[in-house]
């Protein structure tokens, strides 16, 4: 095996972040992997990282069931104006849009209303909130954020993605709105979606490769959640690890939901020739050249 410590620099701060860092490792056959766990991670969460890598860089992922996936757009808390660029970016019908994160909710709605109206009929749109709501804050958040959907011209809000932080959390707000409730944090960190599931806490399920130990443990998941839909995304990492995502969502039996693995868009430098993006709003299996 061979070893490359890699950094790349972000467009837009990410977890407080402005660069990612790790290692890029291979197999000398032209399989790579990538390992770069957020340093918050303990070592338990970091060794999933680790075997995502090494099932990378052994060429051990299972065989593709399609060549490329929808994707959705990701919209950083941005003015509205800016919002509607990245809502469309790559020709994507689906968006992602942050909240909760320091702006007040009349900016979140403001926002979520321009990247509606962009999309226009036929888009879809999706909030994440990164779990910074409790329940009541939550409750009155989504319908503002739903009906601001709507003034866009868009059926409301697709889903609210880890709108609280704990499964308990996640439960009893599931039994007071109708908006669909994603669980992204609910399950990564745990690394099993046990939990979520025991108290019918979600009504999808976010699956990260790296995060939750490879694609092969990932489909694992899909199959003990299903029939929950679920859609995969990304850690943003550089476009190495990005890959792994495309190749979990192209081995799953069913389509996923439009994944969020278009983040290579947010990566001002990379590890590979050409960065990973989607085109006409879906991305495909890669043929990576790395450069770290």
């Amino acid at each position: 095996m061979e070893f490359r410590p890699f950094t790349v620099e972000l467009r837009t701060r990410f977890r407080g972040l402005t660069s990612r860092s790790g290692v890029l490792v291979t197999d000398g056959r032209g399989h790579w992997g990538e390992y770069s766990p957020f340093a918050d991670y303990d070592a338990e969460r970091a060794t999933r990282w680790w075997r995502a890598a090494m099932e990378a860089a052994r060429g051990e992922w299972p065989d593709p069931l399609r060549d490329s996936v929808a994707v959705n757009s990701i919209v950083p808390q941005v003015a509205p104006e800016e919002a509607r660029d990245y809502a469309t970016a790559n020709g994507a019908r689906t968006a992602k849009v942050k909240v909760a994160g320091g702006d007040t909710l009349a900016q979140d709605a403001a926002r979520v209303e321009a990247v509606a109206d962009a999309l226009g009929p036929g888009g879809a749109i999706r909030i994440d909130v990164n779990g910074g709501w409790d329940v009541d804050e939550a409750v009155r958040a989504i319908r503002e954020l739903d009906a601001a959907a709507r003034a866009g011209g868009l059926d409301g809000l697709e889903y609210v993605e880890q709108p609280c932080a704990s499964v308990d959390e996640l439960a009893d707000l599931r039994s007071r709105i109708a908006t669909r409730i994603a669980a992204d944090e609910a399950v990564r960190i745990p690394g099993t979606p046990d939990a979520v599931l025991a108290a019918e806490a979600a009504d999808v399920i976010i699956l990260k490769a790296q995060p939750l130990g490879g694609v092969r443990r990932s489909l694992e998941i899909a199959e003990q959640v299903h029939p929950l839909p679920v859609v995969v995304a990304s850690a943003m990492e550089s476009s190495v690890g990005l890959a792994a995502g495309v190749a979990l969502a192209c081995a799953l039996p069913d389509e996923p939901l439009a994944c969020g693995l278009g983040t290579g868009a947010l990566l001002a430098t990379d590890t590979v020739r050409e960065t990973l993006l989607p085109s006409d709003g879906r991305i495909g299996l890669p043929t990576l050249e790395v450069t770290a």
